[in-house]
């Protein structure tokens, strides 16, 4: 009983007799996190370990243990809410936790049947972090529950770890972590590829990686996913400090530190609004504009002020590797302004055109933009930007045919991580000058090449459903735009 896919199968079995509660895919991966946060504490205040339990007394897995019917249910919400108080991981996985198993004795069923027969703690960090992240796959594959964008594929991550390459001692931060897939896969990299010493594996389980998530709930799902792996496990200090790996905060409030690397996948979605009811009823939306000293420009769109914010948090010479829609390449106005100065400030090196259908958001049209902060001089610093377009006559799909990291290995070689100023163009990979850039209209980085087979011969073309939907989410974002514009008049007016 100790490979990855055994254990999903049996927590995930579970899981179906819960959802006849109600309970959710998201739900059951929550309480599955708090109960083995309380387990594994537990097996390691006890020899081989012998290690001090950070849970405090009458609040540990033992007591649980004990305890049956209403008595288990009272006891286990005052632990959840007694918890979320603490400092340090404690309180980033407990925050706000509630307990959403209503039946006594399902949840008695969950702790001693299922959680207590396993020794988590002998298992390798491979093994059961390898199960943990295969729950939250089957989780970000409940579409209804809106997880996936919590989740970027895995295969996509590693080619971007692949190619940019850190190094022992790097700081690197994800200011929109999600369940931490990126700084998994950098931890992952540098443990594989790197002789580390005693001093190095410490620095790399705590003070190298740092994640900045919004949504607490999703905060937790990270923190025990690098738990699980080994990251973060030597800190029981404070929130804020130096050892807790990742934190909720919104990360476009402002600067929370610099980085030699940042790699992110921020989240989709054009515009940032709040809906506000005035005393009439009368409802009205704002947009949430950021206004920062260190922005190029104001704009409410979430991606292009990401974009901003990852210049921003970036040490001078420090190299990002960014996921973003394909309106931060074409989008008129702030996204022009954005475009220019970053071309200018920065070496913007490379750019990976995404094929569509990996994500699980439906319809997304996303690249990878690569590029690294310069310290300021009059010349710009971009010099050619090579693009990698993996988007035209390519065709994948989340359950027939997937995206593998094999499919990405001609781009990596492409790349050249070990000397990028060697590189040679192919049919896929072709690379433009700055002025080339700049002379195109609003600067438009949205280029491509290829002939796109599917517009040739009818027998290509997607399935009628899939066009269907791309043309709906034109529209949708068109008359998003337009309601926007129409508001700020209304606005302006009034």
């Amino acid at each position: 009983m100790s490979t990855p896919s055994a254990l999903v199968s049996k927590l995930w079995n579970y899981c179906s007799i819960l959802r006849d509660d109600g309970l959710s895919y998201g739900d059951y991966v929550e309480q599955l996190t708090f109960l083995l946060f309380l387990k594994m504490a537990d097996e390691q205040a006890k020899p081989p370990f012998n290690k001090a339990s950070p849970i405090p007394k009458g609040f540990g897995w033992d007591v649980l243990l004990k305890l049956d019917g209403d008595d288990l249910e009272i006891h286990y919400r005052h632990t959840l809410e007694e918890l979320g108080k603490r400092p340090g991981m404690l309180g980033v996985i407990f925050r706000k936790a509630q307990n959403k198993i209503q039946d006594p004795a399902k949840l008695r069923r969950l702790i001693a049947d299922l959680i207590d027969r396993e020794q988590w703690s002998s298992l390798s960090a491979d093994v059961k972090g390898d199960a943990y992240e295969g729950l939250l796959q089957k989780n970000a594959e409940d579409v209804k529950g809106g997880a996936g964008q919590y989740f970027t594929p895995r295969p996509l991550i590693a080619a971007i770890v692949d190619a940019v390459a850190p190094q022992p001692g790097q700081t690197i931060c994800d200011p929109a972590c999600g369940t931490g897939g990126f700084l998994l896969a950098a931890h992952d990299y540098i443990a594989k590829h790197y002789p580390l010493d005693r001093a190095q594996k410490k620095r790399l389980k705590a003070g190298t990686l740092f994640g900045i998530e919004l949504v607490d709930s999703v905060t937790r799902l990270c923190a025990m996913n690098l738990l699980l792996h080994g990251i973060g496990s030597e800190s029981n200090l404070p929130l804020g400090d130096n050892g807790l790996p990742v934190v909720t905060k919104d990360a476009l409030a402002g600067k929370h530190g610099e980085y030699e690397m940042v790699l992110a996948n921020p989240p989709f979605g054009k515009k940032s609004s709040v809906t506000i009811v005035n005393e009439a009823g009368e409802t009205s939306k704002e947009s949430l504009i950021i206004n920062r000293d260190d922005f190029w420009a104001t704009t409410s769109n979430k991606q292009l002020n990401f974009l901003q914010h990852i210049f921003t948090i970036l040490k001078q010479h420090g190299r990002a590797a960014v996921v973003l829609p394909d309106n931060v390449l074409f989008e008129g106005g702030a996204g022009e302004t954005i475009r220019r100065e970053l071309l200018k400030q920065a070496d913007v090196h490379t750019l990976l055109r995404l094929p569509t259908g990996i994500f699980y958001a439906q319809g997304v049209k996303a690249n990878v933009l690569f590029f690294d902060r310069k310290p300021a001089q009059e010349k710009p610093w971009t010099q050619k930007l090579w693009i990698y377009d993996l988007r035209t006559n390519q065709h994948f799909t989340l359950k027939e045919n997937t995206l593998k990291r094999a499919d990405l290995d001609d781009f990596v070689r492409c790349y050249q991580p070990k000397n990028r100023h060697e590189r040679k163009e192919t049919e896929r990979f072709k690379s433009f000058t700055y002025d080339e850039l700049v002379k195109r209209d609003k600067v438009n980085l949205d280029i491509f090449w290829l002939k796109d087979e599917s517009l040739e011969e009818s027998a290509n073309l997607p399935a009628p459903g899939i066009i269907a939907k791309e043309i709906m989410d034109d529209l949708e974002s068109a008359l998003e735009q337009f309601a926007t514009i129409a508001e700020d008049l209304k606005n302006s007016r009034g």
